[in-house]
């Protein structure tokens, strides 16, 4: 009885035994796990691996590869993996300059090659590795619009354009769009001006009239105005004019001109109340100006030094010949202005002056001794001898 009693228990400890060996191996197994999967999110998130490896994945011309090296930079990777590139033309992303850091990356290589942009009849060839339609034309020195349409297609005349890549842009019409008094430059590809109000999202009201019937042809350079009868709010950008501030430099000739500071115009935003009528504007008025850019000054330099000082006897003579014609702003009704009595002929707008009269007094004096080195006193022949002039200075 004893022994079947004890042996009872020798099997209930065995198995209780065996539960808890299971149970240990079970938490051992869990905290290993566990452990692994802990150095796992650590080597994935460190910047650099101990050792400084780095897994660099190059995709070029289609092949991708995959290189272990502990350099710096991409273009010592690409490098290492015996990969060249034209640095003028090719483009590689991240940049070849771009410092290796973290444990993996991956480094696209692109390609330039030859693209023969056409325009219509005009035809741009041009070396590129760019891969966008925008980009490739603005490699090519082409402007293309949001609304023109593009393809890149093989070439199809290998005379003409070789092995080159084709893209074709096919322009959207270019029109005027006035749109409750607002006018703008639009560009479409809709054959009628409805395709035209759909494709921009216009629609017309009980009030709004338009210049044309919606089944109307689209074609270039047309006008199109869509109006609302009766008073409305319109805002459009307008431009400031440049000020501009001249420097007399009096050690420079009359006439001398030098843009210092070019200025810039500027902007502001005008916001006019505007009637309509059938078509028509009745009136219009400022209601509200907002400056959104200040205009910059332009600077000129301009020459006030007389060609000639007039110093010594030669301004004594200028004098005496005053003396006897008339005063700086003399005008008498007779044809002839000034104080050495210019008609308009011989003054011929001298200084930006209509008249002599009308210019100052060392213009004046400007005028009358380039007279005077080309004619002498002959202009001036009543008062040359009244006055004793000799043609001595010339």
């Amino acid at each position: 009885m004893s022994m079947k009693f004890g042996l009872k228990i020798h099997h209930s400890t065995a198995r209780m035994m065996i539960v808890v060996a299971i149970a240990i191996f079970g938490i051992a197994s869990v905290k290993l796990v566990d452990n692994a999967l802990a150095r796992e999110q650590v080597n994935e998130s460190t910047t650099a691996a101990p050792n400084g490896e780095k897994v660099v994945t190059i995709h070029d011309r289609g092949q991708e590869r995959s290189i272990v090296t502990t350099v710096g930079t991409v273009k010592e990777a690409l490098k290492a993996a015996d990969i060249s590139v034209d640095e003028k033309h090719d483009v590689v992303e991240p940049s070849l300059d771009t410092q290796l850091v973290s444990t993996k990356y991956n480094v696209n290589v692109y390609r330039a090659r030859p693209v023969t942009v056409a325009d219509g009849t005009h035809r741009v060839r041009v070396v590129t590795a760019q891969q966008t339609t925008p980009l490739i034309a603005q490699a090519a020195g082409v402007t293309v619009y949001p609304e023109d349409k593009t393809t890149i297609e093989p070439p199809s005349d290998f005379l003409l354009d070789g092995a080159d890549v084709i893209l074709k842009i096919h322009r959207a019409t270019p029109l005027q769009l006035t749109l409750y008094g607002k006018t703008t430059e639009v560009r479409t590809m809709a054959r009628t001006v409805g395709e035209l109000l759909r494709e921009k999202n216009i629609t017309l009201g009980k009030d709004d009239g338009m210049s044309v019937p919606e089944s109307t042809p689209i074609t270039a350079g047309m006008h199109l105005s869509v109006w609302r009868n009766g008073k409305q709010t319109v805002t459009v950008e307008e431009e400031i004019a440049v000020p501009v501030e001249q420097v007399k430099d009096a050690n420079r000739e009359t006439g001398f001109k030098q843009v210092k500071e070019a200025g810039a115009p500027g902007k502001k935003n005008v916001t006019y109340e505007i009637e309509m009528r059938n078509g028509q504007e009745i009136s219009r008025r400022i209601i509200a100006s907002v400056t959104t850019v200040e205009p910059k000054k332009r600077v000129e330099l301009v020459g006030a030094k007389s060609a000639n000082t007039f110093s010594g006897s030669f301004s004594e003579a200028l004098a005496r010949l005053r003396s006897c014609e008339g005063g700086y702003t003399s005008n008498t009704g007779n044809g002839y202005y000034g104080a050495y009595q210019f008609d308009k002929h011989t003054w011929g707008g001298f200084g930006g002056y209509s008249v002599a009269s009308d210019a100052p007094p060392s213009v004046q004096d400007e005028k009358a001794w380039q007279t005077y080195k080309a004619r002498g006193w002959q202009p001036w022949p009543s008062c040359k001898v009244r006055m004793g002039l000799q043609d001595i200075y010339r």
